[in-house]
């Protein structure tokens, strides 16, 4: 058992037992600049994404971004306007909020003919009632056109954290892979 992770792992650290994933971007995969971006960091079976930006609002979707990013190869999306969507999610406090959003594109890929999403906008920002009103863009995933990353099975509150004190707003997600 890895006192770690709980798992029996036949004497190895869950990192070691688990299988390579080829597909997904390595942790030192960065896009963005200081200001504005995402990144990819490793963590046990699963991976962290750390965004950031210059506003919450940029750091959230940067989030997004970087949530699609790991599933496929966004220069390989194009934006299809008859495809883009509008919606709106909320929470109880800006941690649910976060994970609202991003459960809420999770779902539509999975459950929206693949919509895959290079580019995300919110619209409105209601932090007082926790509320996000926003508009993604890209266009249906096709594996004969689009690279397959690594598939993204949920979104978890482990370690989630939102740092909006500093220069910049940083968010760090752990999602399930």
């Amino acid at each position: 058992r890895c006192y770690c992770c709980s798992f029996a792992t036949n004497g190895k650290h869950m990192a070691e037992a688990a299988p390579k994933r080829e597909e997904a971007p390595s942790q030192e995969t960065k896009f963005g600049d200081a200001q504005s971006g995402y990144e990819y960091l490793d963590h046990t079976a699963d991976v962290q994404i750390h965004a950031w930006g210059r506003t919450l609002r940029e750091s959230f979707e940067n989030t997004i971004t970087a949530m699609f990013g790991y599933m496929t190869e966004l220069d390989g999306l194009a934006i299809d306007d008859s495809q883009a969507v509008e919606f709106e999610v909320e929470g109880h406090d800006l941690l649910s909020l976060l994970y609202a959003l991003m459960d809420e594109f999770l779902f539509r890929f999975n459950a929206d003919n693949f919509f895959a999403c290079k580019k995300v906008s919110i619209l409105t920002m209601d932090l007082k009632n926790f509320r996000i009103r926003v508009m993604g863009e890209g266009e249906r995933f096709d594996r004969t056109k689009h690279a397959a990353g690594t598939e993204i099975k949920a979104i978890t509150y482990s370690n989630m954290q939102i740092h909006h004190a500093a220069k910049t707003h940083d968010v760090y997600v752990i999602v399930d892979i």
